[in-house]
């Protein structure tokens, strides 16, 4: 697999001159930049800046609008209900967030719905911006529009990827992130494989005729290298993980996520994109006054990780550690890209009218 690599800085300020020269304000620019870059940092290379061509297009068509500041259609102490109105997800999801924040710190707990958001990115993001505040937060997600993952025992497309995520802050240390399509792969992840990058698992597709696969063609059908891809051209479906159990948690995301947010649960007659998203924030220092709840996460942490591992000299890890490993590495190293999908984003340049001298300097 060949491959270039590009320094954090440097691809974040590229994708952000992208986004600016297709339309945005240099702000906006900057953050679609930042969080795509900040995936890529985290190791999940789907929710980054592979990204940048579809979010392009989506600007371009207008099923994805500029600088949107979001409506707040029900507002109580502990409760929102937040309209993005189709902005950028890394626009209109850090408003979301902020709200729920602001609330759990002020009564010790809050939920908020946002409904009709742009691709929200990696949804550990938001995790994160929670923990740094000292909140724990779990969010359930949808896609609606997106119909891509085959049911336990089905093998035609019922759910969005429908991710998952829980963040618990620890203080002094990164926090415990768990963040998941309630699918094998999410489907940034059979984008990654279609361009070039690192391989599907085995058997994380399905055909119509009921086998296991992992050639993205089943879900896209017929791509060139840096063309587009399209989903409803394929005959195939992702399956869900972990059988009965991972199903039935995606079902539950989208009758959370989709169904109470507003934006619905996802439906292929759906024409445009939306992400909704139900997020609860709770504030340990209210339940936890005499500070147990941190003592007894590094505890058990401890306890964890000392186990007697399947494989000798393989390190047990907890949620989130992966993440901050890679993000180290990769912040030393630079973020490595497969050729196809640097191609597609120098392709995307061209195409919302970057200055060539800008693409020159950053392809040097």
């Amino acid at each position: 697999m060949s491959s270039v690599t590009i320094k954090a800085k440097e691809l974040e300020s590229f994708v952000a001159d992208i986004f600016a020269a297709a339309g945005c304000s240099k702000e906006e620019g900057g953050r679609i930049g930042r969080y795509l870059v900040s995936a890529n940092l985290s190791g999940h290379d789907s929710h980054g800046v592979v990204r940048v061509p579809r979010y392009a297009s989506q600007k371009k068509s207008g099923t994805v609008i500029a600088d949107v500041t979001v409506d707040v259609l029900v507002d109580t102490p502990v409760i929102a209900v937040v309209d993005g109105k189709y902005g950028f997800g890394q626009t209109v999801t850090p408003q979301a967030v902020r709200i729920g924040i602001d609330k759990c710190l002020k009564n010790g707990l809050s939920a908020v719905t946002l409904r009709n958001a742009g691709h929200v990115g990696r949804v550990g993001d938001w995790a994160e911006m929670a923990a740094e505040a000292g909140l724990v937060s779990v969010h359930f997600v949808n896609a609606s529009g997106s119909v891509l993952v085959a049911p336990y025992g089905g093998v035609e497309r019922r759910f969005s990827t429908a991710p998952y995520c829980v963040g618990v802050p620890r203080p002094g240390e990164d926090p415990l992130v768990l963040d998941f399509a309630t699918s094998i792969v999410a489907e940034g992840k059979v984008l990654v494989t279609s361009q070039g990058g690192k391989k599907l698992p085995d058997g994380a597709l399905i055909g119509p005729d009921g086998k296991p696969s992992a050639d993205p063609h089943l879900l896209y059908g017929d791509y060139t290298p840096t063309g587009p891809r399209d989903h409803s051209k394929g005959t195939g479906a992702i399956r869900a993980f972990g059988d009965h159990k991972g199903s039935g948690l995606a079902f539950m995301c989208e009758i959370l996520g989709g169904s109470l947010s507003g934006t619905g649960a996802t439906d292929p007659k759906r024409g445009r994109f939306a992400n909704g998203m139900l997020s609860f924030y709770v504030d340990p220092k209210v339940f936890d006054a005499e500070g147990f709840f941190p003592t007894d996460i590094a505890k058990y942490v401890s306890f964890v990780k000392g186990s007697k591992p399947a494989i000798p000299g393989v390190e047990i890890l907890v949620p989130g550690e992966q993440e901050s490993r890679t993000r180290a590495q990769r912040l030393a190293d630079g973020v490595p890209l497969p050729d196809d999908t640097w191609a597609a984003i120098v392709e995307t340049a061209r195409s919302v009218g970057l200055d060539e001298r800008r693409i020159q300097q950053a392809t040097m």
